[in-house]
């Protein structure tokens, strides 16, 4: 049982082929492993992955610290993670699959929740605080740095006073719900672009939206 356990989790393997780290990418969905966050406004970051998995027809495998998956598109090769360390030590399972397929940190990507922005906006930016998001603390912390790319995607704030962790711990009502399929369109155009286009241009077209 140790030995299947340890092999489950070998992480000798590389998932991209390419070897020039400038066409290597990492885009990281930030959530909480488990059915009881599923369908939570907290897991947005997986929503968005599995949206993307699903329309670019790659599959996740569970892996050291996380689930991931890959892509190609126009010769960039594309790994899409989910870490498993939960929300708090995300910065963790961000740190060892930068430097297991040694991707450069202009080219990692982090999808992360925000209150602070009305549902459904989504805004690219390429450094700030980390606005009290334990995720993005912990990437912070990891990496020694505020200066990494970050797609913020809103999820509003319609709670009252003493009630953030219920509502971000939430699930989705049913207006969200149905305009959640158009919104991760969107967001898989901005993945694309971000990694076809550059962190400008897609800023410029995607921001706001």
């Amino acid at each position: 049982m140790l030995q299947f356990l340890k092999s489950l989790f070998k992480t000798d393997k590389s998932f991209l082929e390419e070897t020039e780290s400038m066409k290597k990418f990492l885009i990281v969905g930030l959530g909480n492993m488990g059915e009881k966050y599923a369908e939570t406004r907290h897991n947005i970051g997986f929503k968005t992955l599995d949206a993307l998995a699903a329309k670019e027809n790659f599959t996740f495998e569970t892996v050291k610290l996380g689930e991931v998956g890959s892509f190609k598109i126009k010769g960039r090769s594309i790994l899409c993670l989910k870490p498993s360390t939960y929300m708090n030590l995300s910065g963790k399972a961000v740190n060892y699959w930068m430097e297991q397929e040694k991707i450069p940190l202009e080219n990692v990507l982090v999808i992360t929740d925000d209150i602070n922005l009305p549902f459904g906006t989504i805004r690219l930016k390429t450094k700030g605080s980390d606005g009290g998001h334990n995720g993005l603390k912990d990437i912070q912390n990891v990496l020694q740095t505020t200066s990494y790319n970050r797609f913020r995607f809103g999820i509003g704030a319609d709670f009252g006073q003493g009630r953030q962790i219920d509502y971000v711990l939430g699930e989705w009502n049913e207006e969200e719900r149905k305009r959640l399929p158009e919104r991760f369109e969107k967001a898989s155009a901005l993945i694309k672009s971000f990694v076809l286009a550059g962190v400008k241009i897609t800023m410029n077209e995607f921001n706001g939206s």
